[in-house]
C-alpha cells in the first residue's frame, strides 16, 4: 500500500500536526512503511489462534484479608503535627 503526498497532507491536517516541507518525503517514507507492515499483519492466517486476554497465565496467590492493628493509637498520634487529646487536629475544610 502506497500513500501519496497529498494524503499525507490531508492525514497531518485531520490530525492538527504540523511539519515542514522537508519532512514530508521522510514521513511520507515512514507512514508506508507503517503501512507495510499493517499489510504484513493482515497476511497472516489467524484462524485457529485464541485471542490473548491476559499476558501471563500466572494467578496471583494473595494473603487473606484481615482487619489488624498494627499500629497503637498513641503510635499513630506521635508524628501528627497538630493533635488534640486522641485526634489529630486538621484545618477546617467546610464552613
Amino acid at each position: 500500500m502506497s500513500t501519496d503526498l497529498a494524503t499525507l497532507r490531508g492525514l497531518a491536517h485531520l490530525a492538527r500536526l504540523e511539519f515542514d516541507t522537508a519532512h514530508e518525503q521522510q514521513m511520507l517514507g515512514d507512514l508506508n512503511n507503517i503501512l507495510d507492515f499493517v499489510a504484513q499483519l493482515e497476511a497472516v492466517d489467524t484462524t485457529d489462534v485464541e485471542p490473548l486476554v491476559h499476558l501471563s497465565q500466572e494467578i496471583n496467590v494473595l494473603r487473606d484479608d484481615e482487619g489488624r492493628n498494627t499500629v497503637s493509637h498513641q503510635e499513630g498520634l506521635r508524628n501528627a503535627p497538630r493533635k488534640d487529646s486522641d485526634y489529630f487536629r486538621v484545618p477546617k475544610v467546610l464552613d
